[in-house]
């Protein structure tokens, strides 16, 4: 069979789907479908506005946006970015995921702190979660999580380092580091640094450049990508009920897709590009026969957890004009502690900080707030209402000033997205290298007799080392399609064995 006749069906319309039909249809294949569950392109890439101001309710920013990043090389092609963004100075920097911010610090007394003083505390954070990185690959270390290592290291370092300061200073730049940690769990959609492992910590790779925004919203850069696909390319409101491969006994075509409204469609291939929140839930009945050992002991042992937004209004701003970001101290956490000891009182409190919307809107002062974990789920079922009290409470007792209200809201809730089931994965604890090659892997597993690459795998938590990125997800759609592209070049370079 030539890849024209191939009948490839893509489940999902995030950017790794997007990715796989952009890369097949050039390649030749003419019957490429995508089925998506939602009525709108994009997955986790969806922009928003708050009055004037552009928000992002999923991915924010182009992480490390240089040569090596695609996404931001489309983006670059379409025109998306601000011209501070494709400064070359820009994109030779090597920050890591820590890249250079103002901030402004704000205790739980009410009280402005002295930014020098604790940024003393965030330099020593970042240097400890940098030197996860010697445990990298090591199966076995002394540490039982990340969240181990940073509170044993951390408390040895301050021990040493602000040995010369008074107790009260001491306090409160250990409760600082509660702050950090909290900030962490954001970054890897994790309720506590408890649950990540030390090892597969180090597998993440940081690509050069400093992190960036679409001036004018993430999703322009679906709707671009949209734009040069067939227009009826994509089936909107759509689920797939189940995959059903190594269908051998039906003839021509080895898998069918039953859509949840009674439709049937048969394929030769399918990527599935669903989040891995959903598989975790819905493995069970999307696949018939159900996965393998290995893929289902993969897909339980990678983490994927919840961060949220919350983007807040003001009508003036309370921060500095040349303010980046706001961490949050409280008082009463110099143990170093990631969660709260009761959510339903306490949720607020995992919310550790606030960045500045930039460049600020005229008469449009919008901060987003950050929050991960369970609190950031029990956060998502509350009426918007009662979360902007929470807020305008957080912000009146950290400035002191009682009259501050927030004029609205607009929050992310993807915990309680059907289709999504959270934001992104992390490496659990238990979880190594070997894992994210069996979430890539297709099937049926090479050394099967049945007809291969029936179904793919393609999304973020499938890439080794840029999972829970947009980058990562883009890469992937093009590992696979290409998967299918050398498949369909090798059987044509093989001789006729029909003579």
């Amino acid at each position: 069979m030539a890849a024209s006749e191939a009948e490839v069906v893509i489940i999902g319309c995030g950017i790794s789907g997007i990715a796989a039909a952009h890369k097949l249809l050039k390649a030749g294949f003419e019957n490429v479908r995508i089925l998506e569950a939602t009525a709108r392109s994009g997955g986790r890439i969806k922009t928003d506005k708050l009055g004037n101001c552009i928000t992002e309710i999923g991915a924010s920013y182009i992480h490390g946006p240089s040569e090596e990043n695609p996404v931001f090389c489309l983006a670059r092609g379409y025109g998306l970015l601000d011209p501070e963004a494709l400064k070359p100075e820009n994109q030779a920097m090597d920050v890591g995921e820590s890249p250079p911010m103002v901030s402004s610090w704000f205790s739980s007394s009410g009280q402005r702190l002295k930014d020098k003083q604790m940024d003393s505390a965030l330099e020593m954070f970042e240097k400890i979660v940098d030197d996860t990185e010697q445990y990298e690959n090591r199966r076995e270390t002394p540490w039982a999580s990340v969240g181990h290592f940073i509170r044993e290291t951390a408390r040895q370092r301050a021990a040493k380092r602000w040995k010369g300061k008074d107790e009260a200073t001491r306090k409160l730049l250990m409760c600082a580091v509660s702050t950090m940690l909290k900030v962490e769990c954001c970054s890897s959609a994790t309720h506590s640094m408890d649950e990540l492992d030390l090892a597969g910590f180090s597998m993440y790779e940081d690509l050069k450049g400093l992190d960036c925004t679409f001036p004018n919203g993430f999703e322009g850069l679906i709707k671009n990508l949209m734009s040069e696909l067939p227009s009826d390319l994509v089936t909107y409101n759509r689920p797939v009920r189940c995959v059903h491969w190594n269908n051998s006994e039906s003839g021509v075509n080895t898998v069918t897709v039953e859509c949840d409204d009674g439709e049937r469609i048969a394929a030769d291939h399918v990527i599935v590009t669903v989040p891995l929140g959903y598989l975790k839930k819905h493995h069970s009945t999307l696949f018939s026969p159900p996965l393998p050992a290995h893929k289902l002991h993969s897909i339980q042992k990678l983490g994927f957890g919840t961060c949220n937004k919350i983007y807040v209004e003001f009508e003036t701003p309370w921060w500095d004009a040349d303010c980046d970001v706001i961490y949050l101290v409280w008082e009463d956490e110099e143990d170093i502690s990631d969660q709260v000891s009761d959510i339903s009182k306490y949720w607020i409190k995992k919310m550790a900080s606030f960045t500045v919307l930039k460049p600020a809107q005229k008469n449009s002062h919008v901060l987003c707030g950050w929050i991960a974990g369970h609190e950031s789920e029990y956060m998502e079922t509350l009426p918007e209402e009662e979360v902007r009290q929470a807020i305008t409470q957080l912000v009146r007792t950290f400035t002191g000033k009682p009259t501050i209200t927030p004029k609205r809201i607009l929050r992310s809730q993807w915990f309680h997205d059907p289709w999504t089931c959270g934001s992104y994965s992390h490496p659990a604890i238990g979880c190594s290298a070997q894992d994210l090659k069996n979430m890539m892997g297709p099937l049926p597993t090479k050394g099967s007799k049945s007809q291969p690459l029936q179904v793919l795998f393609a999304g973020e938590a499938t890439h080794p080392c840029y999972y829970s990125s947009v980058h990562g997800a883009l890469l992937t759609g093009w590992r696979e399609a290409d998967r299918l592209i050398s498949h369909y070049i090798s059987m044509s370079r093989q001789p006729d064995q029909t003579n």
